[in-house]
Parts: structure tokens; C-alpha cells; sequence
């Protein structure tokens, strides 16, 4: 019990005092080489259909955990503390508390260098960034910290907390397929499909946990809590995916700010829809930026406070 609680504390220190590592051998970007490793074989196989796509889901998830307890066992019989050091490692590198917010706050800093944001935009959005002007940007950034809330921090951090390293394991292997293959084209329609679907559901019930953390999240800070309660359930389907629709018309509820707007994307217009009411603004500005990182910074140590009752209620029942 003390080494789960001390594995998700430390994991969770080390992301917030030095963010997410970036090497060639970050264990996500591991995880991306073994999609594409696993995946050339088998389309020269002929096996690029949806029975291809789970086996390809089999190989990469499997081989992660297979690499995090092999190393594991081999090091616990040195001693365990190489094992709970290697543990925290593997922890450590899987969370991103921090390397969202700080990817907000370069935007933040050069607001005023259209050419500088559009730069630090290309880790953050998939959409052109060209046609953005600085409300647009403002906008984009905003959308990815609150789907990201979902994607990159609350179900990383709760599937540690409630199932340990092999929870994270799986929930970040999952992620990093539907980044690999779960796109909806000539290539990956079928064959990417076990990818994103796994996807949608490891994803399906943090994003719905998300909206009260963020109303509760919005109270400090002299924001809309009802209105962060009530916008899911009005503009979610805006939005094509089943979850990040959650958290971004919460997020756009407890700002009270329009979000989305026109979105471009390979030079088509895919929406020119609004997340939030006519009546809201949807001209922002840095100071909507600030809050809205404000509004992430609060919701990091409450996501922490759940996940520390979920782990003690999973060790509980484990007991």
C-alpha cells in the first residue's frame, strides 16, 4: 500500500518539477516505433483490415508491458529498490502534469508574436494555423488544455492510481496507437479502428468526470460553475469525438467564452460552429488565456485528491 501511494506521489513530484522528459528514448515514443514496426509486416501480410488492427493492438500493448516487467523482475532480483526506482521512472515519463500548461503559457508569452504562437501551436493542434489570427489561437490553445485535461492528465492519473503502472501502461499505449493509426482514412479506416475505439473507451468515463472537477475547479476563481455543469450536456456534440466534447464545453462554460469557431485543416473548412452561447465572447485575448490556465493549474491538485481516494478505495477492495 505505501509503495502505490509513494509511486504516485513521486511520479507526480518529479512531473511537476521537471516536466516531460524529451529524448529520442521516451518510452511513448518507444511505444510509437513498436506501431510502426509491427504495423509494416502486417500490411505486407495482407493483414490491413480490423482483424489486423487487433493484432496490432495485441503486439504494441503487449510488448510494453512485456519491456516495463521484464526490466522490472530482472531488477527486483538485484534488489527492489532498482525495481521501484525503475517503476517511478516508467511513472514519471507516462504523466504530463506539467508539459501542457507550460505549452500554454509560450503561447501566452508571445501572444503578441503571431509567428512565434503559430510555432508552439504545432504542439498543440492538428488544425492549420495559418488561418488563425489571435483570437483563433487564443481559442485553439484553450481547446487543446481542456481536451488535453482529459486525454493527458485525469485518465493517465487515475488508472495509476486505481490499477497501478499497468493501468498507466495500457491507458498511455492506447493514446499513442489512436495518435498512430486511429485516423479515419483510405489507410487506417479498418485497420486503425481496435486503436481508437480502445481509445474512446479507456477516455469514456474521465471525460465525463471532468466536468465537475472543472465547476468545482472554476469556484476560486470567480468563475461560472453552473455554467461549466450545464454546457457539456448543451454543446458536446459539437465536437465528433464521444469525450473531448466533455471538457472543452466545460471549460468553455466555467470561462464563459465561446471556443471552436471556424477550424481549417489540410486548406478545408471542417467547422465554423461555436462551443458556448451566442451572447458569450468569442474575440479573446490573452487575459481569457491566463484564466483558462489558472482554471488547469487548480484542476491539477484536485485531479490528484481524487486519485488518491481512488487508490485507497482500490486498495481497500484489494485487501
Amino acid at each position: 500500500m505505501t509503495e502505490h501511494l509513494l509511486l504516485i506521489v513521486g511520479a507526480c513530484v518529479l512531473d511537476a518539477a521537471f516536466g516531460d522528459p524529451f529524448y529520442r528514448l521516451h518510452p511513448v515514443r518507444l511505444i510509437g516505433d513498436a506501431s510502426s514496426l509491427f504495423e509494416r509486416p502486417l500490411f505486407a501480410l495482407g493483414l490491413d483490415g480490423r482483424l489486423g488492427g487487433v493484432l496490432h493492438w495485441v503486439l504494441v500493448v503487449g510488448s510494453a508491458f512485456a519491456v516495463w516487467l521484464g526490466v522490472h523482475l530482472g531488477l527486483e532480483a538485484l534488489h527492489p529498490g532498482l525495481a521501484f526506482a525503475w517503476d517511478l521512472y516508467i511513472a514519471y515519463s507516462l504523466l504530463c502534469l506539467r508539459g501542457l500548461v507550460e505549452q500554454g503559457w509560450r503561447v501566452l508569452r508571445d501572444l503578441d508574436d503571431l509567428d512565434a504562437v503559430r510555432e508552439h501551436m504545432k504542439m498543440l493542434v492538428g488544425r492549420d494555423t495559418k488561418p488563425l489570427q489571435r483570437d483563433g489561437m487564443v481559442r485553439a490553445t484553450i481547446e487543446s488544455l481542456s481536451e488535453n485535461l482529459t486525454d493527458g492528465v485525469l485518465t493517465p492519473l487515475w488508472a495509476l492510481c486505481l490499477f497501478g503502472l499497468p493501468g498507466l501502461i495500457l491507458v498511455k499505449s492506447v493514446s499513442t496507437l489512436d495518435s498512430m493509426v486511429g485516423y479515419k482514412n483510405a489507410r487506417y479506416a479498418r485497420f486503425g479502428w481496435a486503436g481508437a475505439r480502445s481509445d474512446d473507451l479507456v477516455h469514456w468515463l474521465p471525460a465525463r468526470l471532468s466536468v465537475p472537477l472543472i465547476a468545482i475547479a472554476a469556484i476560486p476563481l470567480r468563475g461560472h460553475p453552473w455554467l461549466a455543469l450545464k454546457a457539456p450536456f448543451l454543446y458536446r456534440d459539437r465536437l465528433p469525438s464521444p469525450n473531448s466534447g466533455w471538457s472543452e464545453a466545460a471549460c468553455a462554460g466555467a470561462l464563459r467564452v465561446r471556443l471552436l469557431g471556424p477550424v481549417w485543416r489540410n486548406g478545408q473548412l471542417l467547422t465554423n460552429d461555436y462551443i458556448g452561447d451566442p451572447d458569450w465572447p468569442a474575440d479573446l485575448d490573452g487575459n481569457d488565456l491566463r484564466r483558462a490556465l489558472m482554471l488547469m493549474l487548480i484542476c491539477y491538485p484536485l485531479a490528484l485528491g481524487v486519485g488518491m481516494v481512488f487508490a485507497s478505495w482500490g486498495l481497500v477492495v484489494a485487501m
